[in-house]
C-alpha cells in the first residue's frame, strides 16, 4: 500500500453508515437521541464559532458534506443562518437528520448525494460555504480507490465553491500539512483553524485538524 494513504477501514464504506444511521434512527424514534457528533461537541463549537465570525452573510449558501445527524447544519441555524442544505450518499442518514431538524429548523434542506459519482450540477447554485468534518476521512479509508476518489473529491467540492466562497474541512486522520498537500492544486489556505494540541513524547499535535481554503 502506498505509504501517503490511510490503512483501509469498514468506515470507509457505505454499508458501513447504513448500518450505523439504521440504528440511530431507531434510537431517536425510541429514545428521542439524535445520534453522535463526530469528533465531539468542542471540535463543532469552535468550527461554528469561526465561521460566524469569518464574514459570511447568514443567507449565503452553505452545504454540509456528509452531514449525518444535521448537527453542524442545526447549530448554524441556530446562530441565524438560513440558507443550509446537507448531503449524504446514505439515504438512513437524511431520514435521520429530516427526523432530528424538523420540528426546530424545518427550513434545513437535506439531499441525497454521493460527492464521488454525482454530477454536481444537481446540487444547483454554486456556495459560498462547503464544510466538510469526517466525509473526505471516511474517503480516504475506502478499501477500494482511496487516492482516486480522494482526487473526485477535491475536485468536485472544488466545482461547488463559489468563486470567493470557503471551504472547511475538519480531519482526524490528516494532518494540517498534508490537508494543504492534498488540496493545494485546486485551493490554496487561508487559514488553519485552532483546535486543542497535545504533548507526547516531546512533540507537539493535535486530536483533528481544521482548515480554512479558498478556491484558486
Amino acid at each position: 500500500m502506498d505509504e501517503s494513504e490511510l490503512e483501509p477501514s469498514e468506515l470507509g464504506t457505505q454499508s458501513y453508515w447504513q448500518r450505523a444511521y439504521q440504528k440511530e434512527i431507531i434510537n431517536f424514534e425510541d429514545h428521542g437521541d439524535p445520534g453522535d457528533v463526530w469528533f465531539g461537541e468542542d471540535s463543532a463549537y469552535r468550527i461554528i464559532k469561526w465561521i460566524c465570525q469569518c464574514g459570511i452573510a447568514k443567507d449565503a449558501p452553505v452545504i454540509d458534506l456528509g452531514c449525518g445527524n444535521g448537527y453542524t447544519l442545526s447549530e448554524l441555524a441556530r446562530e441565524g443562518f438560513t440558507n443550509l442544505l446537507g448531503v449524504d450518499y446514505c439515504e438512513e442518514a437524511i431520514i435521520l437528520a429530516e427526523k432530528v431538524t424538523q420540528k426546530q429548523f424545518p427550513m434545513i434542506r437535506f439531499q441525497m448525494f454521493d460527492i464521488i459519482n454525482d454530477d454536481v450540477t444537481h446540487l444547483g447554485d454554486k456556495f459560498q460555504l462547503v464544510h466538510d468534518k469526517g466525509t473526505y476521512d471516511a474517503i480516504s479509508l475506502n478499501p477500494e480507490n482511496a487516492k482516486e476518489n480522494r482526487q473526485k473529491y477535491i475536485a468536485q467540492a472544488s466545482e461547488m465553491l463559489a468563486g470567493n466562497g470557503l471551504f472547511v474541512i475538519t480531519s482526524c486522520n490528516w494532518t494540517e500539512d498534508e490537508l494543504l498537500k492534498h488540496f493545494s492544486e485546486k485551493m490554496k489556505m487561508k487559514c488553519v483553524i485552532p483546535t486543542p494540541q497535545f504533548t507526547f513524547g516531546g512533540k507537539v499535535g493535535s486530536m483533528v485538524s481544521s482548515v480554512a481554503f479558498v478556491k484558486k
